[in-house]
């Protein structure tokens, strides 16, 4: 089997400005999630881009128009709330757009429908609030679209039922979503657009305060703290019945991350093997490759869930065979379609034993939206030479999938990541096993407490263990890390072990694509 070509897997996702170009693809996906109602001219869009270029943003996957919105500036008044859409909007043209207002005003989303449940629309509020950050504006408003309402109109006031969709009592396909993105409803608008029948002509008042807002300030205020969040999966193996049943378990992680709006989530080394309770027992090196042949099926299914719930995905690591050499593989599935690989580069005895594994000669560093990171799978992190190759690449972050079925092969990994930590200041994430699989040979026991580790110093926590699992059942954990406050500790650190080394006396010498490398 020929070495997998990941771009067949990819989805190539992109959020970027509108371009007139998009017009035809636009007017294609207005009519698609707003049939009935008039599209945008081109001369709109043409309006929209020339006076407000920054506010227009479509999100692209594989080359077709998946969500766009449309935004201009406004000065916030009193009176607002009760503006018809044709007023605040100018008609579509944006002529009032307002460069020194102070709010950011919403006037159209759309996500196409056959991308939806990917959560995309969370991507563009996203957006709209990065770009009031940027920009220094003091909230986002938005005239939201109710378009359950006419299902229950003749039961029902708009009042009773917006306040039933927040109350959770009722579910509306847009104000639902615009509350769990943190907006707050202000009112009720009538006749905000009264072609919109589904609405039955109402929209919601919402609004989106930036906390990060300076009155007067002339340039973005610069965060003091730059959180990215770790989701760590301790993971309990039990027999199935088919890689859907393994799917169903890995769904609900990432589902859970993805609601707590997480940066990463990483899953354990080996997980997969889970799924040779579904097949025929056989030897262990030959249950392997057919393990391997799962592949195809684990690619498609983590790419296309890193899209749909928002969040970089570690899964883990699998047996994948190529040119008939089997080897462990930890896959990268980034949030914006893209997918990288990590090879196991050292081997463990029961592994060349049992499953005939060979390793990888590579360390990779994956620049990801949230830094740099590295991959270490179990027994990686047990070479510091590894570390510090990734963090002289620009690593901040070092994830670990691994799989020990005693507690001594987990205090090795944890022992050892703490260390790595200490040694190269970075952060070091932890992900591995629990349960057992009875009748899987060398993958029927299982020991785990999974974590999140820091440097050793005042700024960080006390034992250097940021987040930890409970040992041995399954659960996760969730914790924010800061990379901000990592660049200051190599700075100013009680100790500096990054930049203290003695290059004079001693250097790690590596071999990369037939060239010499030296840390």
């Amino acid at each position: 089997m020929e070495p997998i070509d990941l771009k067949e897997y990819e989805w190539k996702t992109v959020i970027r400005p509108m371009r007139i170009e998009d017009y035809d693809a636009l007017v294609e996906m207005q009519r698609a999630c707003f049939p009935g109602m008039e599209p945008w001219s081109k001369a709109h869009i043409e309006s929209q881009l020339r006076i407000f270029p920054k506010g227009q943003i479509v999100i692209e996957i594989d080359g077709q128009l998946a969500a766009s919105s449309s935004s201009l500036i406004v000065q916030n008044e009193p009176n607002m709330a009760w503006h018809n859409f044709k007023a605040v909007s100018d008609n579509g043209y944006i002529r009032n757009h307002n460069p020194k207002g102070d709010t950011l005003y919403g006037i159209e989303m759309m996500v196409h429908p056959e991308f939806r449940g990917l959560k995309l629309s969370r991507r563009m509020y996203d957006a709209r609030k990065e770009m009031c950050r940027e920009m220094n504006l003091a909230r986002m408003i938005i005239g939201g679209r109710i378009p359950g309402y006419h299902k229950v109109a003749d039961k029902m006031s708009a009042r009773e039922y917006v306040e039933r969709v927040v109350a959770k009592a009722e579910f509306d396909p847009v104000l639902t979503a615009q509350t769990a993105n943190g907006f707050a409803l202000q009112g009720l608008i009538p006749d905000y657009l009264p072609s919109d029948k589904a609405s039955c002509g109402y929209a919601t008042y919402l609004e989106w305060l930036n906390l990060d807002y300076k009155p007067g300030a002339k340039r973005r205020f610069h965060h003091l703290v730059e959180p990215i969040r770790i989701t760590v999966v301790q993971y309990e193996m039990r027999a199935i019945r088919s890689f859907d049943e393994f799917a169903q378990q890995c769904d609900f992680f990432l589902d859970v991350a993805s609601d707590y709006k997480s940066d990463f989530i990483l899953f354990p080394e080996l997980f997969t093997t889970q799924l040779l309770s579904c097949v025929e027992p056989t030897r262990p090196g030959l249950a392997a490759r057919r393990l391997a042949e799962f592949t195809t099926d684990y690619l498609e299914y983590f790419s296309e869930r890193a899209i749909k719930f928002n969040v970089n995905v570690i899964g883990g690591s699998h047996f994948v065979l190529e040119n008939d050499t089997l080897y462990n593989i930890a896959y990268l599935f980034g949030r914006d379609g893209s997918i990288g690989k990590q090879y196991k580069i050292h081997i463990t005895p029961s592994e060349r034993k049992w499953w005939g594994i060979e390793p990888g000669h590579k360390v990779e560093v994956f620049d990801t939206d949230c830094g740099k990171v590295a991959i270490q799978i179990c027994y990686d992190i047990e070479f510091p030479e590894l570390t510090r190759i990734a963090a002289n690449k620009g690593a901040e972050m070092i994830f670990v999938p691994y799989n020990t079925d005693t507690r001594h092969g987990y205090l090795r990994v944890k022992t050892c990541a703490q260390a790595r930590c200490v040694e190269n200041q970075v952060y070091v994430a932890i992900s591995g096993c629990t349960g057992n699989l009875p009748f899987v040979e060398n993958a029927d026991i299982h020991y785990a407490q999974s974590g999140v580790f820091t440097p050793c110093d005042a700024e960080f926590a006390r034992d250097g263990i940021a987040a930890e699992c409970n040992p041995n059942v399954e659960t996760i954990v969730i914790h924010d890390v800061d990379l901000e406050l990592l660049r200051r500790h190599r700075l100013e650190g009680s100790v500096q072990n990054w930049n203290d080394r003695r290059k004079d006396l001693y250097k790690v010498q590596y071999l990369e694509d037939g060239e010499e490398g030296y840390v």
